[in-house]
């Protein structure tokens, strides 16, 4: 009995003190983890809002090329008709916008569904005011009406609309604000 009590003596505080090692290892282990955790969400965080903020800046410059007080000077060259205006018009609307296709897993719905209906009203105000003209009349008098119905429109035009949002947006990812 005197030697059980003898083993015991020596077995039970070292079985305390690695009980104690075990519970600090194990707590200093689990904090480095979270810590380690918590610094890999704040990179991932800050990679991700400079992606968005790049997405929104290229579909603040794909609505600033696609404003008509931009888009024709681009565009127009002397000799063409009014179809063929109206054609590189549309076709440089859509290219742009399918290069920027991507930048919706970026940026809100509220935003990627802004710049489709602002792409989609560019190229239906082209279209009608194309309609009105002769398909082959100097593409000159398509251009003086794009230009004429841009500055008597009495509404903000599409394009405004859509950079407001695109900065409101971009001033909610900014201030830490979620994703709409």
């Amino acid at each position: 009995m005197n030697t059980v009590l003898e083993i015991l003596k020596y077995i039970l505080p070292a079985i305390i003190v690695l009980i104690a090692c075990y519970t600090i290892v194990q707590k200093f282990l689990v904090t480095d983890m979270q810590r380690k955790q918590i610094a890999m969400l704040r990179e991932n965080q800050e990679f991700t809002v400079r992606m968005r903020l790049q997405a929104l800046e290229r579909l603040a410059l794909y609505i600033e090329r696609i404003n008509p007080r931009s888009l024709i000077p681009r565009v127009y060259m002397s000799g063409m008709t009014v179809t063929d205006l109206q054609q590189a018009l549309v076709f440089t609307i859509r290219g742009e916008f399918e290069h920027n296709l991507s930048q919706q897993i970026y940026v809100s719905s509220n935003v990627w569904n802004t710049v489709k209906g602002v792409m989609e009203q560019e190229i239906n105000m082209i279209g009608v005011i194309a309609q009105q003209l002769k398909p082959d009349a100097a593409a000159k008098d398509l251009h003086m009406r794009i230009v004429d119905v841009v500055l008597t429109d009495a509404s903000e035009p599409p394009t405004t609309v859509a950079l407001q949002i695109i900065n409101e947006e971009a001033k909610r990812i900014l201030s830490g604000g979620a994703m709409a």
